[in-house]
């Protein structure tokens, strides 16, 4: 899971002192597609837009239409959507200088909705951006840092006329929208959720430094999400309270099942973070651990040869006057000896459960 995610948080600003509404674009930024769906409720149109010229007739029809545009490559372009749309220049502003905190802000012809996309492009890579949702009274304009998206089930129910989002106003439109976007954090987070356990499950087995440092890039992963996840439980929070003129009153009943949505992701990002916290001290424990284990068994090994080398000692010494020295039976008596003072010390631990598990009489006690 690539660590790209922390890059977000470096805002691209305007110089010190440039006026309100300065936009930059940066020569990282990809080209703008733009994407546009107009439906009703008998007829859906979609097509890819070269140029602007025939959005503002397209605008003036029938029906909810949605601009989707992905990319923010080409300042003139975007100004150009700003003076279609009639977006406020501090509008413009957030959805061009990214990243913003996720946040609701409503100007006298639309609304603005600010809001963090997470999606998982391939196995164990992350990718995090921001989508920015503009209201008005019969169109939705979404702007995206990048292609790909997470909302193909958005476009599909409006091309199948599934549920009711035919039927319904931009405002709909708007939520369906914001709904995906949050739901689309839930492989999101169960894939962070079962890399987690596996790191739990290798570190008991088998640790090694390797596991301490892919605990800590989770770690900056979580802190990223949480950075997203936060304030966008706060900014969806408000759309149910406040009174906004282009969000109806049944659709705010929509808004608050997506609140709860984000609530929960924001209880188990919490859970999460406490997991990677606890991985460390879970790697330091069984490390510990281990090392009390060889520690032992070496005091054990060491216990036992103290007594064998006290023996081995005596009898090394050359005196004549020693008793057993010209015996005999003297050499295999003190090898017995030995032995027997071996296997009696190791039976001793065992029954004290020092060696292989036991604890007889301690147990028992």
């Amino acid at each position: 899971m690539a660590l790209s995610a922390l890059s977000l948080f470096r805002k691209r600003h305007p110089p010190v002192g440039a006026r309100p509404g300065t936009l930059v674009v940066t020569k990282e930024d990809v080209p703008p597609r733009v994407h546009a769906m107009s439906y009703g409720r008998a007829t859906v149109e979609e097509a890819a837009l070269e140029t602007l010229e025939t959005l503002e007739g397209r605008l003036a029809g029938p029906g909810v239409h949605w601009i989707d545009i992905q990319g923010l490559g080409d300042e003139p372009l975007l100004r150009q959507v700003g003076r279609l749309f009639g977006l406020h220049p501090l509008a413009l502003e957030d959805m061009v200088n990214v990243p913003q905190r996720p946040k609701i802000e409503e100007y006298p012809d639309h609304l603005l909705i600010v809001t963090r996309m997470a999606r998982l492009p391939a196995p164990g890579d992350l990718d995090i951006e921001q989508v920015a949702i503009v209201v008005g009274r019969n169109w939705v304009l979404t702007v995206q840092e990048r292609y790909e998206d997470v909302l193909d089930p958005v476009r599909l129910r409006i091309r199948q006329g599934a549920g009711p989002i035919r039927e319904s106003g931009a405002d709909y439109l708007a939520y369906a929208l914001l709904d995906t976007i949050v739901d689309g954090y839930y492989p999101v987070f169960e894939t962070l959720g079962d890399e987690i356990g596996r790191l739990e499950a290798r570190i008991l087995q088998r640790p090694n430094p390797r596991q301490v440092d892919r605990v800590n890039q989770l770690k900056a992963i979580l802190d990223t999400l949480r950075r997203g996840v936060w304030p966008q439980l706060d900014a969806l929070g408000r759309l149910p309270r406040d009174e906004q003129r282009f969000i109806s009153p049944p659709v705010r009943l929509y808004l608050r099942d997506t609140h709860d949505h984000c609530a929960q992701l924001v209880d188990a990002l919490d859970s999460y973070r406490d997991l990677a916290n606890g991985l460390i001290q879970t790697y330091l424990s069984v490390l510990s651990n281990r090392t009390n284990e060889v520690m032992k068994v070496l005091t054990i090994l060491a216990s036992i040869f103290i007594p064998l080398t006290f023996l081995a000692g005596i009898y090394g010494m050359n005196f004549e006057a020693m008793p057993e020295l010209h015996s005999s039976w003297g050499y295999p008596a003190v090898l017995a000896l030995m032995v027997a003072t071996a296997v009696g010390m190791l039976l001793y631990f065992r029954r004290k459960g020092w060696l292989g598990g036991g604890g007889g009489a301690d147990e028992e006690e």
